[in-house]
């Protein structure tokens, strides 16, 4: 995730505006999500930012798709979002074959970027 703290705090607000709607606590979300009260309450506030995984876990609690919180992150491009459907839409796959192909392909997104490799290089 993009160290951008206006990312962070938009990030945050949405987490807590999906929280809020399907009338989580933070305590209860931090349980469903498997991390720690506090942790999400400084994700929550923009002041941590959370590794993919942590966001499919929150993602996962919250009902909502996984990549729009990687888009949300700065983690994923939004052109990549049509993947997700795609997986999502595929009978020959369990869901949590399609959380794992979500994960692994969010994976490899965030470790180009961090290492600065360009799309479409090969090795």
């Amino acid at each position: 995730m993009t160290g951008d703290p206006d990312r962070r705090r938009e990030l945050g607000g949405f987490i807590r505006e999906r929280r809020s709607e399907s009338r989580l606590s933070l305590r209860r979300l931090s349980q469903l999500a498997g991390v720690s009260n506090p942790y999400l309450s400084q994700i929550e506030r923009g002041l941590r930012k959370p590794s993919a995984e942590i966001l499919q876990q929150i993602a996962r609690a919250l009902e909502v798709s996984a990549e729009s919180m990687y888009v949300r992150a700065g983690i994923l491009d939004e052109s990549a979002m049509e993947l997700g459907p795609a997986i999502r839409r595929d009978p020959h796959l369990t869901d949590p074959q399609k959380d794992e192909l979500e994960r692994i392909y969010s994976g490899y997104v965030e470790a180009n970027r961090a290492s600065g490799q360009e799309p479409g290089a090969t090795g």
